[in-house]
């Protein structure tokens, strides 16, 4: 078979790391990195460190409203969709690439299996649940990382069309978290300088529109992690840097260290060795479990509800005095519960394209 892997953030270059590497044993991909992240730290050095195949085509596109972003993406898919002919295409989680790689198969009529399926946050004004549930209701084979994305896809009348597969992140962090040992860790400060990690340390990364479309929101978030009796290790996602270089002008931040992005190696062996995580990603949520991580995850939604059982990550406002309140409270961890699957995901994928489960 050929088929047609749209990627174009940072846990989608995770995920296909894991997938691309079964799939080629046995099939044709061709890989396009719509270049919704483009910065060398969360889209290039992906490629290089977790030996992902050079994309067969580099899109280029970022930036822009949602809107002006998928549109490019829809236009510039469909194009190499025409040119390829697929048998399949593949598309990963809930960014405006996954959304762009549905809506030009479906209207080319070409098979879409989506990978992560069924996630929801019941929140519509998340930009990325929009995303998630056009794709899972234009794909023709919805596989899911957990038991409760499959039952939210039973009650969307899907679950005909749908599978359990186990999460790829997961796969990977199986595979790639003794790669780096923490102490050859270097961080890079805003401004280039050479840092050394802390021995104990927190782990914040918050990047969503949610928490910074404005600078009171983010700086209430940053007040509370200064509060910790710990430093902050917080590496800046390119978008928000200048908004970011703002705030430490004019407000004093004396536990946070400020850093560029991290590569994929990098950042799984920090959040292995953190004391504790913030965050508002969906995937630092999942391999803080993984770690075994008491989280705290900034959104007022649910993505990954398997990862709040007994306290191990709770939700909390973007407000200093709950923030410290939430990471105060002690998580339990029962080593029985593995509701991501087993570590064999990608397997299973590929198993699912060619019609054998």
């Amino acid at each position: 078979m050929k088929i047609l892997t749209v990627v174009g953030a940072r846990p989608q270059f995770v995920k296909a790391a894991i997938v691309s590497h079964e799939l080629r044993e046995n099939h044709q991909e061709v890989l396009i990195h719509t270049g919704q992240h483009f910065d060398y730290n969360m889209s290039e050095r992906f490629f290089e460190e977790l030996d992902i195949p050079h994309p067969d085509y580099n899109l280029g596109i970022s930036g822009g409203t949602h809107a002006e972003m998928t549109g490019k993406m829809l236009i510039a898919l469909e194009e190499k969709m025409i040119k390829e002919k697929p048998d399949w295409v593949l598309i990963y989680g809930d960014t405006n690439s996954t959304l762009a790689g549905a809506l030009a198969a479906a209207k080319l009529h070409i098979p879409i299996c989506h990978v992560e399926a069924g996630a929801r946050t019941h929140s519509m004004t998340n930009p990325e649940e929009i995303n998630r549930l056009c794709a899972d209701h234009i794909s023709t084979l919805l596989l899911a990382s957990t038991y409760s994305s499959m039952d939210e896809l039973k009650r969307e009348g899907l679950i005909e069309r749908s599978h359990f597969v186990g999460d790829p992140m997961y796969d990977a962090f199986l595979q790639y978290s003794q790669k780096m040992p923490i102490d050859t860790v270097e961080l890079t400060g805003l401004n280039g300088e050479i840092l050394k990690v802390p021995k104990e340390y927190i782990y914040l990364t918050i990047h969503r529109e949610e928490n910074t479309k404005d600078d009171n929101t983010l700086l209430e978030i940053l007040r509370g992690v200064n509060r910790l009796g710990l430093k902050t290790v917080y590496p800046v996602h390119p978008r928000i840097r200048e908004r970011v270089n703002r705030l430490i002008q004019n407000n004093h931040f004396d536990n946070v260290i400020f850093t560029h992005p991290f590569g994929y190696l990098e950042s799984l062996a920090v959040v292995k060795n953190a004391q504790k995580v913030v965050t508002d990603s969906g995937g630092l949520q999942r391999e803080a479990f993984f770690a075994e991580k008491k989280c705290v995850t900034v959104l007022d939604f649910v993505t990954w509800p398997e990862t709040m059982q007994n306290d191990r990550n709770t939700l909390s406002k973007p407000e200093a005095d709950e923030i410290v309140k939430n990471l105060e409270k002690e998580q339990t961890i029962d080593g029985d519960y593995e509701p991501f699957g087993d570590g064999h995901s990608a397997k299973r994928i590929v198993e699912a394209l060619e019609g054998k489960v």
